[in-house]
């Protein structure tokens, strides 16, 4: 009777197991390391935390137009023979009732080098697909980075189209204002 309980719970285990890697899959999402592999080939990925000062909060808020929820950000800095070739942002966020996650990946230059979805929790026909998505590829933080002007709008998710251009804007604003400290800096 044991064996039979144990050998159904595993049977169920890996069943989920199975169907949260195909679902995963299936929908666009990618895990961090995957993502961080895939965009900074060759590189060697440090990860760092980054704490926003209130200034620094106020100021992404200021630069992004956006509202700065958490001042607590993942970043990751992509470096090749010594030289730093990228940086990457967590951004995590409500879409309408659930959250996503974002890792915007950013060139040394400040502009999108690519975005990858790695949690949505929100029915999986509202997440953003991939070619919508590269629309954001080398754009830099200005006016025209907003939806109806130099990223078209998602048919059928508004909510998820001002989230991810949102997310956007505060990653970009934020590599934009540490780049700018750390240039400051002796």
């Amino acid at each position: 009777m044991f064996m039979v309980g144990n050998r159904r719970l595993l049977s169920v285990v890996i069943c989920c197991l199975f169907t949260s890697s195909v679902l995963h899959a299936q929908f666009g999402l990618v895990t961090r390391e995957e993502a961080l592999a895939s965009v900074f080939p060759e590189a060697t990925v440090t990860a760092e935390r980054i704490f926003l000062t209130d200034a620094q909060a106020a100021r992404v808020a200021e630069l992004s137009r956006t509202e700065v929820r958490t001042k607590l950000y993942a970043r990751y800095v992509a470096t090749r023979n010594g030289e730093i070739v990228g940086r990457a942002y967590i951004d995590s966020h409500q879409v309408r009732t659930k959250n996503q996650s974002l890792l915007v990946s950013v060139n040394v230059n400040g502009r999108v080098r690519r975005i990858d979805v790695t949690a949505f929790l929100e029915p999986p026909e509202y997440i953003a697909g991939a070619s919508w998505l590269r629309q954001f590829n080398d754009k830099s933080l200005n006016d025209d980075l907003a939806i109806q002007r130099s990223i078209r709008p998602l048919a059928g998710a508004t909510l998820t189209a001002q989230a991810v251009n949102a997310a956007v804007r505060r990653v970009m604003s934020i590599d934009q204002l540490l780049t700018a400290e750390l240039e400051k800096t002796p």
